[in-house]
């Protein structure tokens, strides 16, 4: 028995491998196992308050009363965010703010344009 992966094209388990690419002979797919273990790596995928998947770049609107912490401001429901950034960690969009500067915030608090 081989230890070699099904193709991720047709699933076919005939593949082989030559020069570090593996081919699948029914479908003439090739891969190599670099590429493959990209696409299996678990992505966290970030979602707004209506479930929308959010994407860097992407433009959301506040949807709740925000306090600033370390001020007196509040972010104001309804201000417009444009071109987010997706980080890891707690507050998982990194933006800025239109008379606010740099902030950070949850996606749950956020929905897409």
């Amino acid at each position: 028995m081989h230890d070699l992966p099904n193709c991720p094209k047709c699933n076919s388990e005939y593949t082989y491998e030559d020069r570090g690419f593996f081919i699948c002979p029914e479908c003439s797919h090739e891969w190599n196992s670099e590429s493959q273990t990209e696409n299996n790596e678990d992505k966290k995928i970030i979602k707004d308050a209506n479930g929308n998947v959010l994407n860097d770049g992407d433009s959301v609107t506040v949807i709740k009363d925000l306090k600033v912490k370390g001020s007196s401001l509040v972010v104001k429901i309804g201000t417009r965010v444009k071109n987010i950034r997706l980080v890891d960690g707690d507050h998982d969009i990194d933006c800025k703010i239109d008379g606010f500067g740099a902030m950070k915030l949850k996606s749950e608090f956020v929905k897409k344009i």
